[in-house]
């Protein structure tokens, strides 16, 4: 009995690790797929991020240019917007200062003739 156990036993031996062997293979091979999914992923995710990158990098320099053209075209504004104000400054206060001193002599409440009398008053 003890030959049958000890023959039992060794005969377990031998067939336990060829068949552990097999599945640890299997599952080294399978993990090694994986790996190799991984990576192949992991290398498209960097590709991405690098031309993400790239594309933020640009925008950003259109961003600066965009600024740059907003802060010129706004002086150039303030510049025409001063340009025209001038000359039309002058004449508003022209009008302003003396239209009411020919208007009050040609209307005054104190007289009573017609605007073409005043005239040849004046």
């Amino acid at each position: 009995m003890c030959f049958d156990q000890q023959r039992f036993l060794f005969s377990g031996e031998l067939i336990a690790p060829r068949a552990r062997s097999a599945n640890e293979n299997a599952v080294v091979e399978a993990l090694r797929g994986r790996l190799a999914e991984t990576e192949a992923r992991l290398e498209q995710a960097r590709a991405r991020e690098a031309e993400l990158n790239r594309r933020l990098e640009e925008m950003k320099r259109f961003i600066s240019v965009m600024e740059i053209m907003e802060t010129y075209l706004k002086r150039r504004f303030r510049e025409q917007q001063a340009h025209i104000a001038r000359p039309i400054l002058p004449i508003s206060l022209n009008i302003t200062y003396s239209a009411p001193a020919k208007l009050s002599f040609y209307f005054s409440p104190s007289t009573s003739a017609t605007p073409s009398e005043a005239a040849k008053r004046a």
